[in-house]
Order: C-alpha cells, then sequence, then structure tokens
C-alpha cells in the first residue's frame, strides 16, 4: 500500500493533472480538490471531494477564501510523531493529508500583458496556494509537496511501484517548493517597488529571481563548475535574451562574458557596418567602414595578434563574399555574432572551424535599452549601479586648448571615446579614420596604458587621436602622446592638474578636449 493516503489537489497550471489523479485514484489514494481543479478531474471521471465538502464551508469571495481552514491546514500541519497534534486533529476530526500538489496564480504573466489593469493584477496574487505550499512544505517529513508537473511522472513511478519516500526525497521537493513561492514573492514585491514614485532607487533589501538558461561545461578555468542564469522578461538584445547559436556547438562561460562585451560594444556604432574584436572582453580590434568586409579588414589589423582566438561581432549579416574574407589567413575565431548567416557563409566558416559558434542577434543598438541596474558580486556581497548608457555626439566636445581640429577628427574623437567607455580601466585608446590602432587596458596607471596603446600602434598613430577614459593626472600622457605624432587628445577633465596638462597640449601642438564625464570600467 502507497504510504500517501491521502492527496489534496489544486493548481491553475493543470498540464498533466488529470494524469496524476488517476494513478492516485487507481491507487486508493482518496483526492481532495478545489475549484477549476476539481471540474477538470470530475470531466474526467475521477473520484474526488472537494474542499467545501471538508471544511462544511463554501469557497467565498469569488474564490478568494477556499482552502484556509483548519481543518485543511490541521490536516497538512500535523506531525505524525507527535502526540499532541495527533489528539488534536482526532479530536477535531481532521484526516491528515500526505500529499499537495499546488501552484500558482500566473502573476509573472498577468502584469507581462499590455492591456491589463490593476485590479486584475490584484486578483491574480495568490494567497491560499502559497500558504499551503509553505504548510506542506514545513511538515516535509509526513507531507509530499509537489509544484512543478514535470515532476508528476516521478511521483507517479514511486506511488505505481510502492517505493518508500524518504527524507531526501522529500527535502528536494521541499526546496522546489520554497524555491517556487521565493520566486513567486519576488515579482510580486518587485512589481510593486516598480509602481512606486521613486521607482528607480535602491531598496534595502534586493531580491530578484534569476532563470537557469543552460549549465556550462566548465567556469573561467576547467576546475570551476558554472551555469548560466537570465533576467525575467528583459527583452533587451543581448547574449542573454535574443541569442540563437547556429549549430550545436556549446558557448563556454569565458565565450558567454565576451560575446556580451562585443554586444554591448557595438550598440553605440549601429549607424555604420562596423565590426569589433573582442579579447577578454577588452576590445583589441574597432572599425566603422562603407562595407562589412572593409570594416572587419581594418578591424582585425588594428591587432591581429591579440585577434587570435577572439570573438568577432558584425552590425551586418554574413554573406559569402564576407566569410570568405573571416576565413583568410591564420586566423582562429572563437565567436562570430551577426544579424544574419546565408547558407553559403555558414558552410564556409564550419569548413574553416568545425568548432567555430554562430551567433544570430537582433539589431544591435542603444535604442530599446533597459534601465535595469548593474551588478558587480564581490567576495560576500553585490555592488548595484545604474548602467553607464551615457552616449555622445560632435556637440559634446569642449575645447579646452588653443589648439583645434577639424570635423573630420571630431569624429574619430567621439569614436575613440564610444570605444574607451568599453576598455577595463586604467584605458587608453588610439583611433585613426573611425579605426582601434592601438590599445591599453586595464593597467595600474594611466602612463602605462598610454605606453601600451603606443606600442600597439605600431606606427600607425601619426595624426591621430587619444582618448582617455579618465582625467589624465599628469602631462606625461601627453609628452607621449606627443613622440606618437599623435593630433588630438578627448579626456574628461577634473584633474588638479588640467591646467598644467591643457599648457603642455598647447606647447606640443596637440589639441585637448574635455566631454566631462569619464568611464571607469573594472
Amino acid at each position: 500500500m502507497s504510504e500517501i493516503k491521502r492527496a489534496l489537489l489544486s493548481v491553475y497550471n493543470k498540464k498533466d493533472i488529470v494524469k496524476l489523479a488517476k494513478v492516485l485514484s487507481q491507487n486508493g489514494i482518496d483526492i481532495i480538490s478545489t475549484g477549476g481543479t476539481a471540474k477538470k478531474l470530475k470531466k474526467s471521471n475521477i473520484d474526488l471531494r472537494e474542499i467545501s465538502d471538508i471544511t462544511n464551508f463554501p469557497e467565498m469571495m469569488d474564490g478568494r477564501v477556499k482552502t484556509l481552514h483548519p481543518k485543511i491546514h490541521g490536516a497538512i500541519l500535523a506531525r505524525r510523531n507527535n502526540n499532541e497534534d495527533q489528539k488534536e486533529i482526532e479530536k477535531f476530526n481532521i484526516k491528515p493529508i500526505d500529499l499537495v500538489v499546488c501552484n500558482l496564480y500566473p502573476f509573472a504573466e498577468t502584469i507581462d500583458r499590455v492591456d491589463i489593469d490593476f485590479d486584475t493584477i490584484i486578483e491574480n496574487i495568490d494567497i491560499g496556494g502559497p500558504t499551503m505550499i509553505r504548510a506542506a512544505a514545513k511538515n516535509l517529513r509526513d507531507v509530499l509537496i509537489v509544484t512543478d508537473p514535470s515532476d508528476y511522472q516521478t511521483i507517479i513511478k514511486k506511488i505505481k511501484n510502492k517505493k518508500h519516500i524518504d527524507l531526501e526525497f522529500r527535502k528536494m521537493f521541499a526546496f522546489k517548493a520554497f524555491n517556487h513561492t521565493a520566486e513567486y514573492d519576488s515579482i510580486i514585491q518587485e512589481y510593486f517597488f516598480n509602481q512606486t514614485k521613486d521607482n528607480y532607487k535602491f531598496p534595502e533589501i534586493y531580491i530578484k529571481p534569476y532563470y537557469k538558461k543552460m549549465d556550462l561545461r566548465y567556469g573561467e578555468n576547467p576546475h570551476q563548475k558554472a551555469a548560466f542564469y537570465r533576467e525575467r522578461n528583459n527583452k533587451e538584445t543581448s547574449i542573454t535574451n535574443t541569442i540563437k547559436v547556429i549549430g550545436d556547438k556549446e558557448l563556454s562561460f569565458n565565450n558567454i562574458n565576451d560575446t556580451d562585451a562585443a554586444i554591448e560594444l557595438l550598440k553605440e556604432f549601429d549607424k555604420k557596418p562596423t565590426v569589433a574584436i573582442i579579447k577578454h572582453t577588452n576590445p583589441c580590434g574597432l572599425a566603422s567602414a562603407d562595407n562589412i568586409i572593409k570594416a572587419f579588414k581594418r578591424a582585425y589589423s588594428g591587432d591581429p595578434l591579440s585577434s587570435f582566438g577572439s570573438i568577432i561581432a558584425l552590425n551586418r549579416s554574413v554573406n559569402k563574399d564576407t566569410a570568405q574574407e573571416l576565413v583568410k589567413g591564420n586566423k582562429f575565431i572563437e565567436v562570430i555574432v551577426a544579424p544574419n548567416y546565408s547558407d553559403q557563409a555558414c558552410n564556409i566558416l564550419y569548413n574553416r572551424w568545425n568548432s567555430i559558434r554562430m551567433l544570430k542577434v537582433d539589431t544591435l543598438n542603444l535604442e530599446n535599452v533597459v534601465k535595469v541596474p548593474d551588478f558587480k558580486k564581490v567576495n560576500g556581497g553585490l555592488l548595484v549601479q545604474d548602467r553607464d548608457l551615457l552616449t555622445y555626439s560632435i556637440d559634446d566636445l569642449k575645447q579646452v586648448t588653443k589648439n583645434k581640429v577639424n570635423l573630420k577628427t571630431k569624429k574619430d574623437m567621439v569614436f575613440a571615446y564610444k570605444a574607451v567607455k568599453h576598455v577595463k580601466s586604467n584605458a587608453i585608446v588610439i583611433v585613426k579614420d573611425e579605426m582601434i590602432v592601438g590599445v591599453g587596458a586595464g593597467q595600474m596607471s594611466r602612463i602605462d596604458s598610454m605606453i601600451i596603446a603606443g606600442r600597439k600602434s605600431k606606427g600607425r598613430s601619426k595624426g591621430a587621436v587619444v582618448a582617455s577614459d579618465a582625467f589624465l593626472p599628469f602631462p606625461d600622457t601627453v609628452k607621449k602622446a606627443a613622440k606618437l605624432n599623435i593630433k588630438a587628445i578627448i579626456q574628461p577633465g577634473g584633474s588638479i592638474r588640467d591646467k598644467e596638462v591643457i599648457k603642455r597640449a598647447d606647447k606640443l601642438g596637440i589639441a585637448m578636449y574635455f566631454i566631462n564625464n569619464r568611464h571607469f570600467l573594472h
């Protein structure tokens, strides 16, 4: 005989509930049910008792009150090995419930609808369901709680085979139950938080559900286990939400991290065909041009050595000719991101690298960005901030030297400042003709980043511009720029030595423009 003798079934999602109920009934398990669940089971000729038959109270207030009753919660919470509990349920003629199958009103689906009113949203906040789930999970030694229809088959096998339901099994289902109610409550509290007048502040307690997208082979290194999670209902073009992987090669932890950097960088450059080449989240190549093939050739020539094993993102589709250019020479590409690929392009790329990951992504721009917070995990805590979504145009440039530049150079400065925003601090980017020719990233001093960027530029810096992600604290960067024949420098300004730095730029014949906002990226 099954150790489950009495079951309560009350579900919104009725997938496979009839299938489960039939097995319960066939194995002599009494069924109690509610509302729509009971109606569905009765249509399938399954014997059951309705909640009102147990409580001697009708369902009230349009179903708001139906399971909230001592004869239900006493039956769920009574401990079988507690004499006082057993005396009380006997005194009040309460029969224990051994299995609770419950899932909740579709609150998340309701708030996602565009045609929904506030009162309907409120009615889709489940009260009785979470209470039953929590009660059953609390009494897990005696009551099995099932919230996910995908688990019904496991329960069916247990019942059919008269398998013992041990404590470890019950703990797993209790976890899933509390996970289910925690997610549900987190979405509700976030909804109400967003209804407040100041709905983009930082709450005292930060709660947000994330949903597993996939398990990964490993993390940053093979000895680290890893998984990839997504936010709920974020529609923005991103590595998480709008990526389609062509083929069966899975993305690694590092692939995902680097591809995210590539996508976010390309969003800055949607007006012209542009290619970004990313290595360890930093751009080692970036160029715009009149066509995507030319943009790729220029981006790749920015730093061919660092581009080996890189992520390449294009904001135009890949056709046969583009694919043929991609596979030329001794290149190795881990991931390609583009809006689309022709069949011929796919064949060419697969024939060259059978391990290539090709990702299809929607239009890349900053027009549909979502102003959700940006997170950085630290040991034992979480840093939360606004996303860095500032954009720039020529009108934002403020000339601070006597030396000035023409429109073409100003365009290069804007290009460079958009790029340096996506380079790890301290960051220096050298740009010429809307193409990165040198990058210095993640150094402890700005002059070191300048030295590295100059070395990477390999004599291509004459007439180029330099962008710095933060102010220049000393004139040394300007002196180095002069040795590289740099034409102009763009930086936020704000140093106590600004006057000294500007004076040195004027003396060395370099134009300098301030843009007032820094872009540290750690």
